[in-house]
């Protein structure tokens, strides 16, 4: 893999080896944190756990990621990305590894709080370092090419949990996942480059001027301007804490879900509550960066109109889920939400990145972390568990489904009325800043 120098640029095939090494940094992202959820029933037996303290569990870890992200993504935009990212690894990796500790419930919740302020520098760096190295035209599918890593890293860290906790307990799975994440980071230490910020939008604004200006990222009260005067923006931190409140929802209570509902062993219903929407957006994320690519050459509208499909479509087999009798309609219900969900997915930060310039987007992700896991993902396990246990796991699920619809009014609120304004208003900054360097 040849390195990157700011005068020549990424290589043709570099840009993508980063995105291949940052995949394999997400996998174990998304395996940390999922593994405990295959586990909730054996952790239920062993310290008598409530359902709202199992939704707790969940709960500890969105909040304290939610609190640290715009922090994360302040920081992200002053250091080095590199650093973020494998300083990150390496530190949730050993939180993960610590957490066979836990002998009740504070110690489990103190763990998993631990897990989220460690894993919160993550998106934020990677997606901004994406960004330097894939413009306007790859921008989307190095995103959803990425994106893929989270969906097995969820079937990966569901399915080896659940499969270890059933023969060897639950802590077993989170020494060998905290242990390999530990590894990777030594080796991508010596392989990850770098790019300097800005590179891949200026990289034609600017030619003849030296190359991609050096600006100073963010402070809380300029992001703060931004934000308020960038309604694109605010549409699609509104329409991430939705989407992101109903893929909590069915990712942390699926697998308790279908082993009291179908009877299923802890493995088996690890793996169905992750395998069929998974591998169905492995599928949907490419082709929604393909597709978001394809549209956006044509209209600013683009990227949100591919997300808006995403959660307008996936809406009613969200509520099929938890309505059926059937395990086999469950089956087929996660796999067409799941490819729908990859749509919406393999866009979230790209457009965003359409209307933020280069040295705020670090911040701006960080933004929208907070806000999807603190109002979105931080309320539905515990929201979840409470209807649970008035009503029933089945119809708290179904409810899920209008917080969708609620996702879609807002991208369509964007691509009706405001993005095509913010998409020319930030091009125009760049060009300024370009002829300026």
């Amino acid at each position: 893999m040849p390195p990157l120098t700011p005068a020549s640029g990424p290589s043709a095939h570099y840009k993508w080896w980063v995105v291949g090494m940052l995949w394999l940094i997400a996998f174990f992202n998304y395996a940390d944190r999922q593994a405990i959820f295959s586990v909730f029933p054996l952790l239920e037996r062993e310290m008598s756990l409530t359902p709202v303290q199992l939704g707790l569990l969940g709960s500890s870890f969105a909040w304290v990621y939610g609190l640290a992200a715009p922090v994360a993504g302040m920081i992200v935009d002053r250091v080095r990305r590199k650093s973020a990212i494998l300083g990150g690894l390496q530190a949730w990796s050993l939180i993960c590894i610590a957490t066979v500790t836990s002998t009740d419930f504070r110690h489990l919740f103190f763990w998993r709080a631990a897990e989220g302020l460690g894993e919160t520098f993550y998106f934020p760096a990677s997606m901004s370092l994406i960004s330097d190295y894939h413009g306007g035209d790859t921008r989307s599918r190095a995103m959803g090419l990425h994106q893929t890593s989270v969906y097995v890293g969820t079937i990966g860290g569901g399915f080896f949990a659940g499969l270890i906790g059933q023969y060897y307990g639950w802590r077993l799975s989170f020494i060998v996942f905290g242990g390999l994440g530990v590894v990777l980071g030594l080796v991508l230490n010596r392989l990850l480059v770098e790019p300097p910020r800005g590179a891949a939008d200026v990289a034609v604004l600017a030619a003849g001027h030296g190359g991609p200006p050096s600006r100073q990222g963010l402070g809380l009260a300029e992001f703060l301007r931004l934000l308020a005067t960038t309604p694109t923006l605010l549409c699609l931190l509104g329409a991430f804490m939705c989407a992101n409140f109903v893929a909590v929802v069915l990712l942390s209570w699926m697998p308790k879900f279908l082993f009291d509902k179908f009877h299923m062993s802890l493995a088996m219903a690890g793996l169905t509550a992750t395998i069929f929407v998974q591998l169905a957006s492995l599928a949907g994320a490419p082709a929604g960066g393909w597709l978001a690519d394809r549209w956006r050459q044509r209209s600013p509208r683009g990227r949100l109109a591919v997300q808006m499909v995403g959660v307008l479509g996936g809406a009613p087999f969200v509520a099929l889920c938890g309505l059926t009798p059937s395990v086999t309609t469950v089956m087929l219900a996660l796999t067409v939400w799941g490819f729908f969900k990859g749509l919406y997915d393999a866009n979230i930060f790209a457009s965003v990145f359409d209307v933020v310039r280069p040295e705020a987007r670090g911040t701006a992700a960080g933004f929208m972390n907070a806000v999807g896991w603190l109002a979105g993902g931080g309320s539905a396990p515990l929201l979840i568990g409470i209807v649970a246990q008035r009503q029933s796991l089945g119809l708290a699920i179904a409810l899920a489904s209008t917080v969708y619809v609620a996702a879609g009014l807002l991208l369509l609120a964007g691509i009706v009325f405001f993005v095509r304004r913010d998409v020319e208003r930030m091009q125009q900054s760049l060009t300024v800043t370009a002829a300026q360097s």
